[in-house]
């Protein structure tokens, strides 16, 4: 017997794993279709501190990333990804982007989305539209361009990313996960039982989804496990 699967994607829009991720979640679903899967996006910012103009790209990449060693480190994750996004269907163009944006109204964003049910579909244009279009996805008109195209009313997203509405519901949700226990993204809970980290191969995820599809989702999920 298969138990329903609930899954947690804690997630950033700035990180490049998270978008290769998504596509070998998707691939992973797929894999699994006997099993019902509700997935469910949750915030994390990888840096909350930026300001919500954001910062230029370059910039803030050699000050994340300064020293010979931290610089190889970066050069290093940058030509696996590179090498990886083909195969998932997806296009990285890091020397093309201009702004390293602040993610919060692109959380507020995918919040509104989710209660459309139109969470996968404006998940994927936010994560295309920074590392594929290169847009500053912390732009109010930007995200307002991303909603409308998603299936979102643009006036409404307008409006509402003009105020501050459920930015702190979001700080909160992101907190949460951060004392949970969540220091990268992305993160995958399964039922509150488990955890699984970093952009996993589509079989580790399938199998991860086969084994949380044997778990009752009735049970206590405060024990969670990290398994990768």
């Amino acid at each position: 017997m298969a138990f329903p699967v609930s899954v947690d994607i804690v997630a950033d829009f700035v990180c490049p794993w998270c978008w290769l991720g998504k596509r070998n979640w998707d691939q992973a679903v797929a894999q699994t279709s006997g099993v019902k899967i509700e997935t469910i996006w949750r915030p994390y910012q990888l840096d909350p501190t930026l300001p919500r103009e954001g910062r230029p790209y370059r910039e803030y990449m050699k000050s994340k990333f300064s020293g010979e060693e931290a610089a190889g480190r970066w050069q290093q994750m940058r030509e696996f990804l590179e090498a990886a996004a083909p195969a998932a269907g997806i296009e990285f163009r890091f020397d093309d982007l201009k702004v390293r944006p602040n993610t919060l109204n692109a959380h507020r964003l995918m919040r509104w989305a989710a209660g459309q049910g139109l969470a996968d579909t404006t998940g994927e244009a936010i994560f295309a539209a920074f590392f594929k279009d290169c847009r500053d996805i912390g732009d109010p008109e930007v995200l307002t361009d991303i909603a409308e195209t998603a299936g979102l009313e643009r006036d409404i997203i307008a409006n509402l990313l003009s105020g501050e509405q459920d930015a702190k519901d979001v700080w909160e949700e992101e907190m949460f996960y951060r004392k949970l226990g969540v220091s990268g993204v992305p993160t995958y809970i399964f039922n509150g039982s488990f955890a699984v980290s970093g952009a996993q191969e589509p079989a580790v995820l399938a199998d991860a989804i086969r084994e949380a599809s044997q778990i009752d989702p009735s049970q206590d999920g405060e024990d969670m496990k990290e398994q990768a």
